[in-house]
């Protein structure tokens, strides 16, 4: 197969993705049933609040307007990249319990599972490898990007395929909206580009069996840890995480950097971590956090810092309440896990049967 150029530069393209995504957005208000979301978290450790507004609340919104939902609790993935495969299972659980805790509400419509118990869509990375091209993994960006933030220096095959498997994860369902952040574009490009040279080699004559996904972008900006100059991360130690108490909630903002400055200003270029912490204040109360700014005025950040406190821990309170009770039932987490299992196995036999068919496997 001739390598066709498919570099992708999210710099030249976010503003059209942007557009897109906006389009997309209408129209699933419109016609939920449409649409199929593909979305989901790798089971590295626990959800801190950047997950929660930059996409569990996005999460919670799309299923309850009635948009069928895959939520995929990637397992397998952790093994590019960390040493801490002895947690995934309990990591697993814990995952659940957040997804649960925030609103999300498992049913027909509604599929939590972990893609290590879905064989058949396991089975369609062989076929998808052969569309894709060693240099197209290699220059992904994405990839390229948490090879280094993950500090890798023997990179294994799994972090370079780590694309192609996300493909698998999106059509093996026939996700056609995958709600992304713009770091996350070039996967969405790669996943398009194997859905269509899949449709256009073995689908001749006959409907294409996978749909070209669309990126729905988040609306939320990119949530900064408690140190105030990178991007929050359970590996960062600058989290705050939905299972923290509301102590240990205090307790973490009041070590969170600002500046010597008294006066609190909302400017996100000269006064990043004030801003930061301004912007979270907002994102809990729907408020301008210039407002907010200027109503602490000159009381300084341990004010800005007490504002924080009050607004998050009144934020995430039902939800950790919810969350204590889903604690004691493991139970039912499970029961939650192996019904997705059930009902996701049964959508990746059907178009697993479907390849086989196209690529004249069949027996």
């Amino acid at each position: 197969m001739a390598e066709e150029n498919t570099e992708f530069d999210p710099n030249k393209t976010f503003e059209a993705a942007v557009e897109r995504s906006k389009a997309l957005e209408a129209d699933i208000q419109i016609n939920p049933k449409k649409y199929r979301v593909l979305t989901g978290d790798r089971p590295t450790g626990r959800l801190h609040i950047g997950h929660y507004f930059g996409s569990l609340q996005n999460r919670v919104r799309i299923s309850k307007m009635g948009v069928p939902t895959m939520i995929l609790i990637a397992d397998y993935q952790v093994l590019t990249d960390h040493d801490a495969f002895d947690k995934i299972s309990q990591n697993t659980k814990q995952l659940v319990i957040d997804y649960l805790a925030a609103g999300i509400e498992p049913g027909d419509d509604v599929i939590i599972y972990p893609h290590s118990y879905i064989p058949e869509c396991n089975q369609l990375m062989l076929p998808f490898m052969t569309l894709v091209s060693n240099s197209e993994l290699s220059r992904n960006p994405t990839v390229k990007e948490e090879i280094q933030s993950a500090g890798l220096t023997n990179v294994n095959a799994g972090m370079y395929t780590y694309p192609i498997h996300q493909a698998c994860d999106i059509l093996f369902c026939k996700g056609n909206v995958v709600p992304v952040g713009k770091d996350q574009l070039p996967h969405i490009e790669l996943t398009r580009n194997i859905a269509k040279s899949f449709n256009k080699k073995f689908c001749k004559g006959r409907d294409p069996i996978f749909p070209m996904p669309q990126a729905l972008l988040s609306k939320t900006p990119s949530i900064m840890g408690l140190d105030g100059n990178q991007k929050m991360s359970k590996s960062r130690n600058n989290a705050i995480f939905l299972c923290n108490t509301e102590d240990e909630t205090a307790a973490l903002i009041k070590k969170a950097k600002t500046d010597g400055e008294r006066v609190i200003t909302y400017d996100p270029v000269n006064r990043p971590e004030v801003a930061n912490l301004l912007s979270l204040i907002g994102l809990c109360t729907k408020e301008n956090p210039s407002d907010i700014a200027a109503r602490i005025g000159d009381k300084g950040s341990g004010e800005l810092k007490k504002c924080l406190t009050e607004a998050l821990n009144e934020e995430l309170r039902p939800l950790r309440a919810k969350r204590a009770e889903l604690e004691k039932n493991e139970d039912y987490i499970r029961k939650v896990l192996l019904e997705g299992v059930d009902k996701a196995r049964a959508i990746a036999c059907q178009t697993l049967d479907e390849v086989r068919e196209a690529m004249n496997m069949k027996i």
